[in-house]
């Protein structure tokens, strides 16, 4: 078998060890000259039956006797033997023993032959354990490390060779800290302490073991520690088992990874936003820097065209680094050889390994190369991003300096990353998509341009809700009307998105045709529940369980005003929408308390309208309640700071605006509710441009009105409009004189345009109708619709006015 290492001679299990093997000594002739008490105990001779006689004669059967002389020859030729031979006990029965025998020369030259035996099953377990220990050195596959009372290693077998690439001896007779990198050394060192000191095992504890002569390799073990003692309790050392666990833990780690990026990627549905989530993802544990490039079609919501390459925009960058080529809003150059064009022309994940990157692939000038190869880049992986079909862009995960080059593992780990995060991308570019849908919707259906009129001065604001409830349905108008004066409004579509806007635009539509009819606000809004009545109905009838549209155009609110600024008075009506404030000339603001009427739709309940003087140079300040709730939610302290905001009615009307929004909206704070923010200055018709006359119903009035238009106009220097303006004056006296019941009276109006008003007592609707040819009246509406611009008639409590326009001719 061959002499045990020094290691283990002296082990408690050795059947050789002193104290457990029997014990002969036979002269160079074959007698005994020297019996132990434990061949005695094992073999029943006693000492002296056994010393001078041959040992053939007493210890061998005969038919033994032929393999014993040929283990003498064996022995004698090599100078020991170590075996198994039977040998007969004192009973006669035959006993398989183990024996080295070793030659010993004495002082003068003689030679004497020292036997130890034992049991041959001891013997057999024995080689056993030996063949164990040999093989836990030599060839298991779990690496095995021995470290003495001093915590220096003594011994290390092939696997901890075979996996560090460190040679065994290499580590020997030295502590961990002077061949593990310093982070990976004291905990290792600390291990050992701990079961030398404790005496307690470890079971499976995993560290991180980089050697010194590799430290970029990552190396994860998993370690059992346990102490060695002797029989006495003697303390020799202790003894780890280690297995290499970084493929596992590497793919732990990719698990987990990936399950983190799914709670970290797609919180929110805005591309740029989940972009960065995707990036800031990829360097937690795969790459040291993550690039995330989008075509420029899907940042803003649009759908790219299939078999599209570019251009790429830059959307993410993580982390920022300035020596990085292209940061984030960068348009992104790419050659067809680089990794990231083959990754986009072949749909599939590529690896770049080992100094093959080349910055040249991005058609850099100098100083950008120059940059990017002090970034020690080394390796790239770069995954499409694929949803439903569409390249939506690339992802670029990179590694640089000390780190480990991307493996096959992590590339499909990258993939499956992308193809989480693509998705995410696709639906915040779908979200966007909508909204930027709705958003146009919404734009189309509210005022392009606030036009400047006679009446009032007028600035506005409109903030779309922020985030993923995008638009809703806060909405404003300003109307012209007849006799120079302006119709208001403001009102507010419960929800967000599509339904939202378009609830909004009929309801913007149905108002301005209601104020076409110039009816009085209370009316309007009558008129504005009652639609929003059969609106709910007709929705219901399609809703197929779907409420959400018709709680849109129930829980709806409106605040409509008339302003005339000739009477410097405001009529308005609400409902269930904020009071308006007013500030007056001499900085005073105050919030209006006008009754505030039932949402549109509830029915059943009347509207009333509210009447307030308003001087020249006051303010009307409407809005929804978007602006109130957007600060700290606090209605009392929000309708105060807006008061104080619009206390001087003469700063202009756009910085009015901008710090009522300032104010009531924090410092990079985006509104969860539509904004709407409407501010009108009146103004006044100087009586100089209003000249107003009471004629008696009688036939000679019809002439009266032709002369006093005629002199009016002469004295505005208007007389290219006399000749028309004198025929529809005539017209309309001529129609109340005919229908109407008591005085009327006549009113000429110079602003932009030149309005002509004749008012009676009669609540006849005047009809326009084409007389035929032998019809002796019936042209004089006719002849009004063709010479005026505008006409209409609107109804007050006392009677009618019917009213025409007439554009002022260019000086």
């Amino acid at each position: 078998m061959g002499t045990p290492s020094r290691h283990f001679s002296e082990s408690p299990e050795d059947p050789f060890a002193f104290g457990r093997a029997a014990a002969a000594v036979l002269d160079d002739r074959g007698i005994v000259v020297g019996w132990g008490s434990r061949a005695e105990e094992l073999l029943g001779y006693p000492a002296k039956e056994v010393i001078g006689r041959m040992w053939q004669d007493l210890l061998i059967d005969s038919r033994d006797l032929s393999a014993a002389r040929s283990v003498v020859v064996d022995a004698v030729k090599a100078g020991g033997w170590f075996g198994v031979l039977p040998v007969r006990h004192r009973d006669g029965r035959r006993v398989d023993m183990g024996f080295r025998a070793r030659a010993v020369t004495r002082q003068g030259g003689d030679q004497e032959w020292l036997l130890v035996g034992a049991p041959a099953a001891d013997v057999i377990a024995w080689q056993r354990d030996r063949a164990l220990l040999d093989g836990l050195y030599r060839r298991s596959p779990i690496g095995l490390v021995t470290y003495g009372p001093d915590r220096r290693v003594i011994r290390v077998n092939r696997a901890v060779e075979k996996a560090s690439g460190v040679p065994a001896e290499a580590p020997v007779g030295h502590r961990p800290r002077e061949f593990m990198v310093d982070e990976d050394a004291g905990p290792a060192d600390e291990r050992v302490r701990h079961v030398l000191e404790t005496g307690e095992p470890l079971i499976f504890t995993e560290q991180s073991a980089r050697t010194r002569h590799d430290p970029g390799r990552e190396r994860i073990l998993s370690v059992s520690a346990f102490r060695m003692e002797d029989p006495s309790g003697r303390i020799l050392g202790v003894a780890e088992t280690i297995e290499d666990v970084t493929e596992r833990h590497r793919a732990q780690r990719r698990l987990a990874l990936l399950n983190e990026a799914s709670a970290r990627i797609g919180t929110s549905l805005d591309v740029a936003q989940t972009a960065r989530e995707l990036a800031e993802a990829g360097v937690h544990g795969l790459a040291d820097y993550c690039s995330v490039d989008l075509l420029r079609p899907v940042t803003v919501g649009d759908e790219p065209v299939p078999g599209a390459a570019g251009p790429l925009l830059r959307t993410a960058l993580s982390p920022p680094d300035h020596r990085v080529p292209f940061q984030e809003g960068d348009v992104v150059p790419l050659l067809p050889e680089s990794g990231q064009a083959r990754c986009l022309a072949e749909r599939r994940p590529v690896v770049e390994r080992l100094l093959s990157l080349r910055p040249e692939w991005y058609a850099m000038d100098r100083r950008r190369i120059e940059l990017a190869l002090g970034l020690g880049v080394h390796s790239l992986i770069a995954v499409p991003l694929i949803a439903r079909g569409l390249v939506l862009g690339v992802v670029s995960l990179w590694r640089a300096r000390d780190s480990e080059s991307f493996e096959d593992g992590d590339a499909a780990v990258a993939q499956e990353l992308s193809s989480r995060a693509a998705v995410c991308i696709d639906n915040a570019r779908r979200f966007t998509q909508q909204q930027n849908t709705a958003l146009t919707l919404q734009r189309s259906l509210l005022p392009s341009t606030l036009t400047d009129l006679p009446a009032v001065e007028v600035a506005c604001r409109y903030l779309p809700a922020s985030g993923e409830l995008g638009l809703g349905g806060d909405w404003f108008d300003v109307i012209p009307l007849s006799g120079a004066r302006v119709a208001l409004v403001v009102g507010d579509v419960v929800g967000h998105g599509i339904h939202a806007a378009a609830s909004m635009g009929r309801l913007r539509a149905a108002a301005r045709t209601l104020a076409s009819l110039d009816l009085e606000p209370d009316e309007v809004v009558a008129r504005l529940d009652d639609l929003v009545g059969l609106l709910a109905a007709e929705l219901e009838a399609n809703a197929d369980g779907n409420t959400s549209a018709i709680e849109q155009v129930l829980g709806a609110t409106c605040l409509y005003a008339v302003y005339d600024p000739v009477l410097q008075r405001c009529s308005l009506a609400r409902a269930a929408h904020p009071a308006p404030v007013m500030s007056t000339p001499d900085g005073e603001a105050t919030v209006l308390d006008p009754p505030a009427g039932p949402p549109l739709g509830l029915g059943g309940l009347p509207f009333e309208t509210y009447e307030v003087d308003l001087p020249e140079g006051s303010l009307l300040t409407l809005y929804t309640d978007g602006l109130l709730e957007a600060g700290n939610g606090d209605v009392d302290t929000a309708l105060e700071t807006l008061c104080a905001c619009l206390s001087d009615p003469t700063q202009p009307l756009e910085q009015a605006c901008r710090t009522a929004v300032e104010a009531l909206l924090p410092k990079g704070h985006h509104p969860t509710d539509d904004v709407a923010l409407l501010i009108a200055r009146t103004r006044v018709l100087r009586p100089e441009n209003v000249a107003s006359w009471q004629l008696p119903l009688e036939a000679t009035s019809a002439a009266r009105a032709r002369e006093l238009t005629t002199a009016k106009l002469a004295e505005w220097g208007l007389p290219e409009l006399a000749f028309t303006t004198e025929l529809v004056a005539s017209e309309l006296v001529t129609n109340a004189y005919r229908y109407a019941t008591g005085p009327v009276t006549m009113r000429l109006i110079r602003t932009h345009c030149l309005t002509c008003e004749v008012s009676d007592t009669s609540h006849t609707s005047p009809h326009l109708r084409r007389a035929l040819s032998t019809d002796e009246g019936g042209r004089g509406l006719f002849l009004v619709a063709q010479l005026a611009e505008r006409w209409g008639a609107r109804y007050t409590r006392d009677g009618k006015t019917v009213w025409t326009e007439q554009p002022l001719l260019p000086a």
